[in-house]
């Protein structure tokens, strides 16, 4: 039961023997291919030229370890913005674990606190910490009570959602395949979702239309009301009667 992907068999090696190697592989495991993300922590160890630990890491130079990070080929797709939370979970392993990142769930109890403690990881949300909850049950043996519940779908005995269901190359190109499925879906759904929004935007704008006109004729017919009451006064105002004398001298 242990994470094969199709990179350097010294990385894989590295995430067997190095819980820290495997949880950093997990933090990079976003917006980059899975076998760069679980790779890099190898790459890592060869520019520090020896094994990972989270307390050096923690207090590390962070322009120094950006550096580390970008030097070519970068270890990710931003390389100083995952070294910062590189350095930000080593900092919680230190403060919480004693710097040791197998204690993050080796004395857990239930399925539900090992979710939880993941997820209390800087850049864990709950579908990345079901994820490693899963891949530490599938291929690690991490196994406490209720893990498969807490890891949600992913751990779902012969699914193929995540890295957690990769050991060869038959389960990476299922996996692949899951993950692929699930982008097009929610594209579908958020294309549908458009021309309903656009249509409330059309009807709330002709609304406006309407109450606006609406209002102009109504401006309208109350300036124009006095004016006609005016024409009509001077329609029927009478002329100045002539006076005595004018009336004798005729």
């Amino acid at each position: 039961m242990t994470l094969v992907l199709p990179i350097d068999p010294e990385a894989n090696r590295l995430l067997e023997r190095s819980p820290l190697a495997l949880l950093l592989g997990m933090v990079l495991d976003q917006q980059v291919p899975m076998e760069k993300a679980f790779s890099s922590p190898y790459v890592l160890t060869q520019r520090l030229g020896h094994e990972l630990e989270a307390a050096e890491l923690a207090g590390y130079d962070p322009e120094a370890l950006v550096a580390l990070f970008a030097q070519p080929p970068a270890l990710h797709r931003f390389p100083k913005a995952m070294a910062a939370r590189v350095q930000e979970v080593c900092q919680v392993l230190v403060d919480r674990y004693d710097g040791d990142a197998a204690l993050l769930w080796s004395d857990v109890t239930d399925g539900p606190q090992l979710l939880r403690r993941v997820s209390e990881l800087p850049g864990f949300g709950k579908q990345k910490a079901q994820i490693f909850v899963a891949l530490l049950g599938k291929r690690f043996g991490v196994t406490p009570q209720d893990w498969r519940e807490a890891a949600g779908g992913y751990g779902d005995p012969g699914a193929y959602r995540s890295v957690a269901d990769v050991t060869d190359a038959e389960s990476l190109r299922r996996v692949r395949e899951f993950k692929q499925q699930t982008k097009a879906a929610a594209k579908a759904k958020a294309a549908g979702a458009e021309p309903a929004q656009a249509a409330v935007g059309c009807a709330r704008e002709a609304s406006a239309r309407r109450t606006s006109a609406s209002e102009t004729v109504a401006e309208s017919s109350r300036s124009a009301r006095p004016a006609s009451i005016h024409c009509r006064i001077s329609v029927v105002t009478p002329m100045p009667r002539a006076s005595a004398a004018a009336r004798t001298r005729s």
